[in-house]
């Protein structure tokens, strides 16, 4: 679904179409087995899921702009989930992943999120770099977890972010789903965009119920955010302050 000229969401990703680069955020390997540890037994096959979703994705952005391979892929910011160390788990699903990235990019970019302090070892292994931002003609892609020195700058027309695991419940009586969003709003005078997260065993944070994450977003009106929200495909549902009303 094209919501920019240029800009269309695939899946869980956005893709810049002129740029040929495909951004996601928080996937947040070794979430599984962080919750294993605290007692919460669920099965490990996300990894799996979240390999087989990629590929199907870098498949349509290849098929988009007719090509074998696109030019880049943007990681936004929590691509493993523990703080403190990398964990056997974070180690072999990681490289895994960039592995798989590395057969349909020559490019691919990691943005540092507050979940990535220890990113720069297996990074290593692949031939590649954690960066603190990616700048791209005016936009500014920054993990949202604080705000950016360069989020001010006139330069900078568009902001996109991950860190807040956008979601959105949806009621109709007498079903109550949540679905991952993208939200598309304004940071001061920039257009902000919000990445869903590609955390596959959660939906997310209810954007509308919840405690906002992101500093980008605690002080704006986030029922004036435009909405796609995630099931089969995107669907446009317009401003948040008119989700569920009668």
């Amino acid at each position: 679904m094209q919501i920019f000229p240029n800009i269309e969401i695939i899946d869980l990703g956005l893709y810049f179409k002129k740029y040929k680069l495909l951004a996601i955020t928080d996937i947040q390997f070794g979430y599984e087995e962080s919750l294993n540890k605290k007692g919460v037994l669920v099965p490990r096959i996300i990894h799996k899921e979240t390999l087989q979703r990629m590929e199907a994705m870098l498949q349509e952005c290849c098929s988009i702009s007719n090509t074998k391979k696109i030019a880049a892929v943007l990681v936004n910011g929590d691509f493993k989930h523990e703080f403190g160390n990398i964990s056997e788990t974070e180690w072999r699903h990681c490289i895994r992943f960039l592995k798989l990235l590395q057969e349909y990019t020559n490019r691919i970019i990691l943005v540092k999120g507050n979940h990535d302090a220890f990113l720069e070892p297996i990074a290593k292994t692949r031939g590649l770099e954690v960066v603190d931002h990616y700048l791209l003609d005016d936009i500014l892609f920054v993990h949202g977890d604080r705000i950016h020195t360069l989020a001010v700058e006139k330069r900078i027309n568009t902001l996109i972010i991950g860190h807040e695991h956008p979601a959105v419940t949806v009621s109709q009586w007498p079903r109550i789903e949540r679905y991952k969003a993208f939200l598309i709003g304004k940071w001061k005078s920039k257009q902000l965009i919000v990445l869903p997260s590609m955390n596959l065993c959660t939906e997310g944070n209810d954007v509308l119920k919840e405690a906002l994450l992101s500093p980008f977003l605690k002080n704006t009106d986030i029922g004036s955010f435009e909405a796609y929200l995630l099931a089969d495909k995107p669907y446009y549902f317009g401003k948040l302050k008119n989700l569920n009303k009668s």
